[in-house]
């Protein structure tokens, strides 16, 4: 059997000491251990309350923010790289947060194994990897197989927000998601950027570069 084709590559990365801490001391409490079973989130949490999915939250600054700004949802974070784990966990320890919780594994996988059907309120994918060579655009994560799963995690009215700051890719995802026949554009085309998803010092140094952001937002529909 041919091994799936992996959306990211595993890089070492530096972690600071303060990010080693935050893994070594509130991975436990904050983090889900992979597992090829479902999980209940309401018991994760210990309430219940809208789930929000973000899959790849790099360092963890908008994970944060929008935590932090909407008490009354509950956050589950993706992410394979450790020092934005660490990260993560350090700006949870900051804020108080107690509406956060990280899985470090293979977000396909993830949906695949441990999510129950129509368990998510909202998706968030900011700035998923664009791999610009053409070669390697079966490495993307936004795929039509891909989009239907995450749809069928999806509850009716649910949302799915994707931004991207490559314009070739953007046009992909428009297309992908304009395709699944459960989702329909809350704008014509490309969305304004909402203020609930804050500004990263990233995308932020290449607005003062003259970049472009492009948003998405479909909502799945009911029936």
């Amino acid at each position: 059997m041919q091994p799936a084709i992996r959306s990211f590559v595993l890089r070492q990365g530096r972690l600071s000491n303060a990010q080693r801490r935050a893994c070594e001391t509130l991975l436990p409490q904050f983090g889900i251990p992979f597992q090829s079973s479902v999980i209940d989130l309401n018991d994760i949490f210990g309430r219940d309350a809208s789930k929000i999915l973000e899959i790849g939250f790099g360092m963890g600054g908008s994970t944060a923010a929008i935590a932090h700004a909407n008490p009354q949802n509950d956050y589950l974070g993706i992410e394979v790289h450790m020092p934005g784990v660490g990260s993560l966990l350090n700006k949870i320890h900051e804020l108080q947060l107690t509406n956060v919780r990280i899985i470090q594994h293979d977000a396909v996988e993830v949906i695949q194994y441990m999510l129950p059907p129509e368990c998510l309120q909202g998706i968030h994918i900011f700035f998923p990897d664009p791999w610009p060579k053409a070669r390697h655009h079966k490495r993307r994560l936004i795929q039509t197989d891909f989009v239907a799963q995450l749809c069928s995690r999806l509850k009716p009215e649910g949302y799915i927000h994707i931004a991207t700051d490559w314009q070739d890719y953007a046009t992909h995802i428009l297309q992908v998601l304009q395709q699944e026949p459960t989702l329909q554009n809350t704008a014509e085309n490309f969305a304004l950027r909402p203020e609930c998803r804050p500004i990263t010092k990233f995308e932020n140094r290449g607005i003062q570069l003259g970049h472009s952001v492009w948003d998405m937002i479909f909502l799945k529909k009911i029936g």
